[in-house]
């Protein structure tokens, strides 16, 4: 199977241009994509159980990958919540799906926002892992909107081997994320 090409595009340019950057000394200093966990939370599944398979289907289509039921921990009587109830559905990518995901979001995917203007730098935790929210599942090209019942956000979080957000920012960057001007590393 040939390598993903977001992983060549890594080893090739962006490992060297992040050693040069930072001056690192080891080639294990220089960070890296480690896992990108996407997570849809689907509160209003307790009242529709089709919801689920609806949202199953299409995260599947989207990541490539089959996603896993999450399911409540405690009961919440405020939110009719009972223990174990599905709330949401979530897939972890790892190596080649990783990097094919991570190319499609960033080459495909975030072009098609409407009104997009660059995402924000400031969604890192502090340990070097970036947390990206989208409103809506139809900027994927692997949505049939005929078969989706409604909009639906996401939560895609990429978690770096680094534990400093100023090396994540600049991977992500170096990779090609478009975050707004002002915060290019280039």
């Amino acid at each position: 199977m040939n390598q993903p090409r977001l992983k060549e595009f890594y080893q090739k340019s962006v490992m060297i241009k992040l050693k040069e950057h930072f001056n690192f000394k080891n080639v294990h200093q220089i960070p890296r994509v480690d896992k990108v966990v996407v997570n849809i939370g689907l509160g209003e599944a307790k009242e529709d159980i089709k919801i689920l398979d609806i949202a199953i289907v299409e995260l599947a289509a989207i990541a490539g990958q089959k996603p896993i039921i999450c399911r409540a921990k405690k009961s919440i009587s405020n939110f009719k919540l009972r223990q174990g109830m599905p709330i949401g559905v979530k897939v972890t990518l790892r190596n080649a799906i990783m990097y094919e995901f991570l190319d499609k979001l960033i080459n495909i995917a975030i072009p098609r926002i409407r009104d997009f203007r660059g995402i924000e730098s400031n969604s890192f935790d502090g340990h070097g892992n970036f947390n990206l929210g989208l409103s809506e599942q139809y900027i994927f090209p692997e949505v049939d909107i005929e078969k989706s019942d409604k909009v639906r956000g996401m939560n895609i979080t990429i978690v770096t081997t680094t534990e400093k957000d100023e090396y994540a920012r600049a991977l992500l960057s170096f990779l090609g994320m478009p975050f707004k001007k002002r915060d290019n590393i280039n």
